[in-house]
C-alpha cells in the first residue's frame, strides 16, 4: 500500500467537515487504494464538538485511515499537509455587510495562508470552500506566495454538479450520462451555468432538452439559488453535496478527468485567449481537464454573445471583491 496522504480540513466540526470526513475516508477523494491521514482544525470554541468528530472517526474503523490530528493550533493542523481543504471561514450573519465579512475572513484566510507556507508539503494542493470562496483563494494565494499558483482553487464542482443533476432531471438521462456543462465566474448568485456545449445521452443539451426558454431562464437561476433553496427546505446550508462536490474536484485534480470530459473548478485567469478575456489574476471559474496532477483550462470553446455578457457579469462582480479586499488588506 503506498504512503499515506495527508489530508487537512478547517472547520472540520461543522456540517460540511462532519460529512466530508467520512467520504475522505472510504476513498472518495482519491480512490479505494489510498491511505490517508486526517489532518481536522477549527476554531477553540468547537474543540470538544472537533474531539467528538475524532472520537467517531476512531470508532467507525476505517481500514484506509491511519492516523488523525485534531487541533484548534493552525501550525500544528497544516504539518505536512499535502491537500488542504479550506472549509472553516466567518459565515455571513443577518444584517452584516459585505465588507465586514470580508474583513473577517481576510484575517482568518491571511493567518491559515502563513501557516501552510511554512509547514505544509511542498506541492501542497489547496481548495477553498468557505464562502466568498473565489476571493478566499485569490487571499490564500497572495499571502502563501511559495505555494503555486496553480495549487490554489475554489469550489465551483458543487454548482457544475448541480447543473447537471438539474440536466439529468429535465431529461431523464442518468447524471453519468450528462456531461460538459460549464459554471463560468463567481461561486455566487452571478454565477453563469452554460448548457451550450453539454451533452446528454450523447446529444446535445440543447437538442436533448429542445428549450431554450428554460435552458436561459428557469435552469440558470435555479442552478445559481440553488444553496439558498436547499437552506430554505433544511433550513441548513448544503452539506453533503458540498462534501461529494470537494472529493469529486480532488479526485480529478489528482488522478485525472475521464477522456472526452470536463469539470469546472475555480481558478486564477490567465488572461488573453486562454482564459477567455477575463482579467488576469482574478479567480475565476473556467471548464477545466486534468491530467498528472494538474489542471489545464478548455480552449477554443466558441462563445456567443449572451454568454459573453454574462461571463463578464460574473466577472465584474469578482473585480469588485477583489478591489474590497484590497483595500481591507491595505487598512490593515
Amino acid at each position: 500500500m503506498a504512503a499515506p496522504v495527508h489530508v487537512m480540513i478547517t472547520g472540520a466540526a461543522g456540517q460540511i467537515g462532519y460529512a466530508l470526513a467520512p467520504m475522505v475516508c472510504r476513498g472518495a477523494m482519491f480512490g479505494p487504494d489510498v491511505p490517508i491521514v486526517l489532518h481536522l482544525l477549527d476554531i477553540a470554541p468547537a474543540a470538544e464538538s472537533l474531539k467528538g468528530v475524532a472520537m467517531e472517526l476512531v470508532d467507525a474503523a476505517y481500514p484506509l485511515l491511519k492516523g488523525i490530528v485534531a487541533t484548534t493550533d493552525v501550525a500544528e493542523a497544516c504539518k505536512g499537509v499535502e491537500v488542504a481543504v479550506m472549509v472553516g471561514g466567518f459565515p455571513r450573519g443577518p444584517g452584516m455587510e459585505r465588507k465586514e465579512v470580508m474583513g473577517k475572513n481576510i484575517s482568518i484566510y491571511k493567518s491559515q495562508a502563513s501557516a501552510l507556507e511554512e509547514h505544509a508539503a511542498p506541492g501542497c494542493k489547496v481548495l477553498v470552500v468557505a464562502n466568498p470562496a473565489n476571493t478566499n483563494a485569490l487571499i490564500l494565494s497572495t499571502y502563501a506566495p511559495k505555494i503555486p499558483k496553480e495549487n490554489v482553487t475554489c469550489l465551483t464542482r458543487l454548482d457544475h454538479n448541480r447543473a447537471l443533476g438539474q440536466v439529468s432531471q429535465r431529461t431523464g438521462v442518468p447524471v453519468s450520462d450528462v456531461k460538459n456543462c460549464i459554471i463560468w465566474g463567481n461561486h455566487s448568485s452571478s454565477q453563469y451555468p452554460d448548457v451550450n456545449h453539454g451533452t446528454a445521452g450523447g446529444k446535445p443539451i440543447r437538442e436533448a432538452i429542445a428549450d431554450d426558454e428554460y435552458l436561459n431562464g428557469e435552469f440558470v437561476k435555479t442552478v445559481q439559488q440553488r444553496g439558498a433553496a436547499i437552506i430554505a427546505a433544511r433550513k441548513l446550508s448544503s452539506a453533503l453535496s458540498a462534501a461529494s462536490s470537494v472529493c469529486d474536484h480532488m479526485r480529478d485534480w489528482v488522478n485525472g478527468t475521464p477522456e472526452g470530459t470536463w469539470v469546472s473548478m475555480g481558478v486564477l485567469s490567465p488572461g488573453g485567449d486562454a482564459g477567455y478575456g477575463i482579467e488576469a489574476g482574478l479567480m475565476y471559474s473556467f471548464p477545466v481537464t486534468c491530467a498528472g496532477g494538474k489542471w489545464s483550462i478548455v480552449p477554443g470553446l466558441p462563445i456567443d454573445e449572451r454568454s459573453r455578457g454574462l461571463m463578464d457579469a460574473t466577472a465584474a462582480e469578482l473585480k469588485e471583491e477583489k478591489v474590497l479586499a484590497e483595500e481591507l488588506i491595505a487598512a490593515m
